[in-house]
């Protein structure tokens, strides 16, 4: 059942009362994730009331149906890790993995405690986003969060992929247009987002990307996909729009200013940037080698040209 991992009985209690009250009450109407949030508060505070209760105990008033859990993957996250576990605790989560890859400080001491937490540690680095995998392969939710643990983002947040995930979606990715300079002064990185997305068809996903948290898979695009694909987040996004699952960027999570910088991060050329520039080209030859050297790209006549050209 809903939040046992996260508190007493009587959080679960309250977990199963918000979503039936919500499925009667939007009687298949689902609102947007801003209304129902608005709306499962009044009910929290109405029914804490009822109770004698604090509402505090029982964290987002998230109406899931399906069973939803989070992998967090960390390296030398001690500062941050214990608050980003806190946020993920007060969403209705089966369950929560943290990955620790490679960790030389005090990470593991920020989990080891904690109670109804999987953790997997792994002394030696594992590589970038083999974490991911990891994590993928030992969760057993319907809806899959993936979090970073250098990134603090409040629930509330990431709340909203995960009610848009039952809406049919299968990847849900962070749009973070909204926060990023105009085209000529965007990075390298953020150039390939967006062409690769546009070189497969979906240039309404602009520089969307499993490249950056938090985004939300299903079970479905777990299984599709392959979770040894996770650890080449571009490549995963390349294959799951070529066999057709249901990819959308319907958030929004300012990730820029809450990005950890580090020594391997930060200043042109930097390691990571080659690797996430490798990671596209792993994609793009993936997408070359399904599709054909064109993509969708339509080659247009000399006199579309000139039209457009003249037009």
């Amino acid at each position: 059942m809903h939040g046992e991992i996260n508190g007493p009985m009587s959080r679960s209690h309250f977990q199963s009362a918000l979503t039936e009250w919500f499925a009667d009450h939007m009687a298949g109407k689902r609102p947007t994730y801003s209304d129902a949030l608005a709306l499962c508060f009044s009910f929290q505070k109405g029914y804490a009331v009822s109770r004698q209760e604090n509402e505090s105990i029982y964290g987002v008033p998230l109406p899931l149906f399906s069973k939803a859990s989070a992998v967090i993957t960390a390296c030398n996250e001690e500062d941050t890790l214990g608050k980003v576990i806190d946020e993920l605790e007060r969403l209705p989560l089966s369950e929560i993995v943290v990955v620790l890859n490679g960790c030389t400080d005090n990470s593991f001491s920020k989990v080891a405690w904690r109670k109804n937490i999987i953790l997997a540690n792994f002394p030696d680095r594992l590589g970038h986003d083999v974490g991911r995998s990891v994590g993928a392969a030992l969760v057993t939710g319907d809806s899959i969060l993936f979090v970073d643990g250098d990134m603090e983002v409040p629930a509330e947040e990431l709340g909203a992929f995960l009610y848009e995930r039952e809406q049919g979606t299968d990847v849900v990715l962070n749009d973070i247009s909204g926060y990023l300079p105009h085209y000529e002064r965007q990075d390298e990185v953020t150039r390939c987002k967006l062409y690769l997305n546009q070189a497969l068809g979906r240039p309404d996903l602009r520089s969307s990307s499993l490249t950056a948290v938090p985004h939300v898979l299903s079970r479905k695009a777990i299984e599709t996909v392959g979770t040894e694909m996770l650890a080449v987040p571009p490549k995963a996004q390349a294959i799951a729009i070529m066999e057709g699952l249901a990819v959308a960027a319907p958030c929004s999570a300012d990730v820029i200013s809450r990005n950890r910088l580090r020594q391997g991060n930060s200043g042109a050329g930097n390691s990571v940037v080659l690797l996430i520039l490798g990671d596209h080209l792993e994609a793009l030859n993936e997408a070359i080698r399904r599709k054909g050297a064109k993509l969708n790209w339509e080659t247009a006549s000399r006199s579309q040209l000139a039209k457009v050209r003249n037009g």
